[in-house]
């Protein structure tokens, strides 16, 4: 009997990519045939590219950008170029079924499927659409939410709302081994800083700056970004990561408290693993505002405290830090009503209904 294959696609950040990475797993139990189409210098194909039994195929890309650039020129053309490739690779595998996790890449993905007539499957994180999957939802035969607030968003023939999807893995952390990987004590409850798949310098040098202050209070792991460690900072009870994939279970097992940026993927699996978080969204100058979005509606729902970008400094850091820990065990108690453990298992469910 011949066996069933999946495609799945996204990237540009590590959030359009950890869904697929969760949904991963069930298909290679169940003996399914795996394909990924990415980008070619993407995120997507350091952390795919690490996963056995995926085979990985890049393609042209453009960024969608919203500000004028002459790239904007040249985009459609690397788009339309991507298009033909994820053809071509559409033809050649003839997967069952492709699952979109969103990001430039995934675009010209849908638009393929579509003209080879395989059922597509589009995940949206965020509160609010983005413009990849905007472009993408009238290629699709679904489009998932994470977000109940998103379904005013989408069009109600195709859309779900399924909650957000969390890798099995991160619930097998261990703290004792979290905090030998930072090289840490049990003095001082941990801080972990995340500044999304790329860092932020902001934050970076905001958290630097504050470094003797926060660690009377703290010991802290800072996710700094690619290239982003700073290598004259030599303090104890502070660690510098650039990036933290497979240790990530065991170092979130350790965190007692976390500050990080606001996107979506992220913030449910901190909700998730019941820790407290501050989040300071991505500036409206410099996104779409969709963090903005994701962060008030956790903060509304008492799941977090949010500090705007630009109200950050040394002095609103701490400040907030420590109303974090002073209101920790409220978020702590308001987090264990929400259950994560049916989104993977709906997903999968639509998708295995919707291939042919």
């Amino acid at each position: 009997m011949k066996k069933k294959r999946i495609l799945f696609t996204g990237g540009g950040t590590a959030g359009h990519v950890i869904v697929n990475l969760a949904l991963i797993p069930f298909y290679q139990e169940k003996g399914w045939e795996i394909d990924y189409i990415g980008s070619y210098n993407g995120i997507e194909r350091d952390l795919i590219g690490q996963v056995e039994g995926v085979t990985y195929h890049p393609i042209s890309t453009g960024k969608l950008r919203r500000y004028m650039s002459k790239e904007n020129i040249k985009d459609p053309f690397k788009v339309l170029k991507g298009t033909m490739q994820a053809y071509k690779i559409i033809g050649k595998r003839k997967p069952s079924v492709i699952f979109s996790k969103g990001g430039f890449v995934s675009v010209p993905v849908v638009a393929a499927a579509k003209l080879r007539a395989v059922p597509s499957v589009i995940h949206e994180s965020d509160y609010t659409p983005g413009l990849a999957n905007k472009l993408s939802i009238p290629f699709t035969k679904k489009v998932l939410a994470t977000f109940p607030e998103t379904m005013q968003y989408l069009p109600e023939k195709k859309a779900e709302y399924v909650g957000a999807v969390i890798r099995d893995e991160l619930f097998k952390g261990d703290k004792e081994t979290g905090l030998e990987i930072a090289g840490l004590s049990k003095k001082l409850p941990v801080l972990l800083i995340m500044g999304g798949s790329g860092g932020s310098h902001k934050i970076n040098e905001t958290v630097r700056e504050s470094l003797d202050e926060l660690l009377t209070s703290f010991q802290i792991i800072h996710i700094c970004g690619r290239d982003k460690i700073d290598h004259s900072i030599q303090k104890p009870g502070y660690v510098q990561f650039e990036y933290i994939n497979e240790e990530l279970k065991d170092i979130f097992a350790a965190t007692d408290y976390v500050l990080s940026r606001a996107g979506s993927n992220a913030i449910f699996e901190f909700l998730a693993l019941g820790i407290p978080m501050l989040l300071i969204p991505l500036s409206k100058g410099a996104s779409r505002g969709d963090q903005i979005i994701n962060a008030r509606s956790f903060q509304e729902k008492r799941y977090a405290r949010v500090l705007d970008e630009e109200k950050l400094t040394k002095q609103t850091l701490k400040d907030e830090l420590l109303q974090l820990k002073e209101y920790a065990p409220i978020m702590k108690d308001t987090m264990k009503e929400y259950k994560s453990e049916k989104s993977r298992d709906r997903v999968i469910e639509i998708i295995n209904a919707t291939s042919k």
